[in-house]
């Protein structure tokens, strides 16, 4: 299904009230479709449709629409003329924000004179005749009637379309923004924008690409989906798109580790699954699961969505689906729930408990064929530009290094990536290494140590938020500190989550940092978000700022730097190496100290997985071969002996091209 901004498909309900306000008739439709039609006077109407019931329809004229759940998939039209309220609940929040941010595009951005005048014209005509009105459905948005609207609504005045002017209700932040000489707006000005008032730059450049909307679609049909990609192809992000295209109740978004459970506002796996590390017996695992409280999440549950699933343990993944069978009472893989599975295989492995635990992946399970149908592999890399430095990532990622990789890494030791007094991050395959080293260099500073601590909605859950949360509960600076930046504040201005910059001065009792692209900004306190595995809400306020002298390589996944260092001598996993290289943004943005091609490498286990992947998704798609050439046509065979050919090269050819 494509995604139409026009048509919104989610749960109604409708109330209409008399002249002194109490609530007469009631209408409750678990599920209906709503669309944008236009009658043949151009007037808009919001067209309601139930299942098996014939539609409803209500002028879009003086209408008020209340959005500040958007996020949770509800909203609220008021038509005043009417005296009717329409309540919209459990939509997918992407598709509301677009239904919405469409009626506020086409009520402001198409009247003109020479359209009022063909509307009285229109009128005349329509009281002279005796047809009945006929209705059209609205065309999506274009970006020519974005921008009309937005001017007419005073958005765009002497701001950019990326950094738009406030409007008055907002004057009170404008005066701040003022004071600032950074100019730049905040964090949830440009990048959390009012859905009616969406900038057509963020918008053009977030858009999914071809093989991302296939995946989207397989997902929104109710299949059961694993898809996957080397680093820096946009996993994550499609993956937020997913979440936004589904409906809220049902979809629990889950990752194994906190910080890719923050990135896709989700809990973690283990928190859902309710079977604490699952090390106990598949008997024991069910009894947690069956407390009232799991099994109600259990039961609730309508799609899973996994993240990372590379570092889910393959016993773990087995333990879960049985508990799913058990507790839903539905003996379909995973008690019938959809699974929608993201990660690299060939990035971070399981974690192994004790020294005799033995590393198993979840495609090794035997829960694995049974619960995924559809398979996919992301190929176009966003994160690196640089042709030469995304082929060189590929072959890592297969532990390949021949002569020249390897030369051409051992020259980027003497890169000079420093620039604006921002020395280069450190990534460590060690987090004690890198906490060390941001204590150490932090004390070695001159000057007071300046505290900057987190407000928690919910001090009980403050452990979960450290776990999940990448800014921290407690963050000490200094002038001179150099920091990380944890949030997308202005992508045009190059302030995105892992961008680099140093603590120039303490203003206000905020702390002001100069970015490596010498862009100042006064750093807020900004929101982060985590579920509970109940589906509650947990946020937590802070500078999004942290040390970065250096990182542990587990907790930089996700992130982009724009400087880093590293050292690979420690590197003790499977695809480490790699995952550390894939951070950074171009060759020329790196330094790696004492490479070594003996710390590369891919699991054996993994490659064949792979080998057997790439052989599953050319056997879906390849053209069927047809009857045998003795019934073929002249000129078939020829053609079917050439399919065959390329079949068998690419059943045959490796995951990378090995020059």
């Amino acid at each position: 299904m494509d995604l139409n901004d026009a048509v919104l498909t989610c749960a109604v309900n409708i109330h209409w009230t008399n002249a002194v306000g109490i609530t007469g008739r009631k209408l409750a439709y678990r599920t209906a479709t709503l669309r944008l039609v236009r009658n043949d006077l151009r007037e808009m109407f919001v067209e309601v449709t139930p299942e098996k019931l014939k539609p409803l329809k209500f002028k879009l004229k003086d209408i008020m629409v209340h959005k500040k759940f958007m996020a949770e998939g509800k909203a609220t039209f008021n038509f005043k003329a009417e005296k009717c309220a329409i309540y919209l609940s459990n939509a997918p929040p992407g598709t509301l924000m677009l239904f919405l941010r469409t009626i506020f595009i086409k009520m402001n951005g198409e009247t003109t004179p020479q359209d009022d005048a063909a509307m009285q014209k229109k009128l005349r005509e329509h009281m002279l005749s005796s047809r009945p009105s006929t209705f059209e459905e609205i065309s999506p948005v274009t970006t020519a009637e974005m921008v009309l609207a937005r001017k007419k609504a005073g958005l765009i005045t002497r701001g950019s379309t990326t950094t738009p002017s406030p409007q008055a209700t907002k004057k009170r932040r404008y005066d701040e923004l003022k004071e600032d000489k950074s100019g730049v707006p905040a964090a949830k000005k440009l990048y959390q924008p009012s859905p009616l008032a969406n900038n057509t730059e963020s918008e053009d450049s977030l858009r999914l690409s071809a093989e991302q909307m296939e995946v989207l679609r397989a997902c929104t049909s109710g299949k059961n989906v694993f898809f996957t990609g080397s680093a820096g192809t946009g996993k994550s992000f499609l993956l937020r798109k997913i979440i936004s295209a589904l409906p809220p109740d049902g979809t629990v978004a889950t990752a194994s580790t906190g910080v890719a459970a923050c990135l896709i506002g989700g809990t973690t796996l283990h928190a859902f699954a309710g079977i604490a590390g699952g090390d106990g017996t598949l008997q024991r695992c069910i009894e947690l699961a069956s407390r009232p409280a799991a099994a109600q999440t259990w039961r609730k549950c309508k799609r899973l969505i996994i993240d990372e699933i590379s570092m889910v343990d393959g016993q773990y993944f087995e333990k879960i689906e049985a508990v799913a069978r058990h507790v839903r009472r539905n003996e379909r893989p995973f008690g019938g729930i959809q699974l929608i599975l993201c990660g690299d295989f060939l990035q971070l492995p399981p974690v192994i408990k004790g020294e005799t635990g033995v590393q198993r992946f979840c495609f090794q399970s035997s829960a694995w064929e049974s619960c995924i149908q559809c398979v996919y592999e992301l190929k176009q890399v966003h994160r690196q530009s640089d042709p030469e430095f995304v082929q060189i990532l590929n072959h890592l990622r297969i532990g390949h290094v021949n002569e020249s990789i390897s030369a051409r890494l051992v020259s980027t030791s003497k890169q000079k990536i420093e620039g604006n007094g921002i020395l280069a991050t450190q990534l460590c395959s060690h987090t004690n290494d890198a906490n060390s080293i941001n204590e150490s260099k932090l004390e070695n500073l001159s000057g007071e140590k300046v505290l900057f601590r987190a407000e928690d909605s919910d001090a009980y859950m403050s452990k979960q938020l450290d776990q999940q949360v990448q800014a921290p509960a407690q963050l000490y600076l200094k002038v001179n500190a150099q920091v990380m930046l944890l949030k997308n504040i202005n992508i045009a201005n190059g302030l995105v989550n892992g961008a680099r910059g140093v603590v120039v001065r303490i203003e206000k009792g905020l702390p002001v940092v100069r970015f490596k692209n010498n862009q100042e900004y006064i750093c807020r306190q900004e929101k982060w978000i985590i579920k509970t595995a109940t589906g509650g809400l947990v946020t937590r306020r802070q500078i999004p700022l942290k040390l970065a002298w250096a990182f542990s390589i587990h907790k930089s996944q996700g992130l982009t730097l724009d400087c880093v260092e590293m050292s690979l001598s420690k590197v003790f996993e499977a695809g480490q190496a790699y995952v550390a290289l894939s951070r950074a943004k171009s060759l020329q943005s790196v330094r790696i100290l004492d490479f070594d091609a003996k710390q590369v490498w891919a699991n054996p286990q993994v490659l064949q997985f792979y080998k057997n992947f790439r052989r599953r998704l050319i056997d879906t798609n390849m053209i069927p071969l047809g009857p045998r050439n003795k019934d073929k046509k002249p000129g078939e065979r020829e053609a079917n002996s050439a399919l065959a050919k390329l079949k068998k090269s690419l059943m045959n050819k490796p995951l990378v091209s090995i020059s």
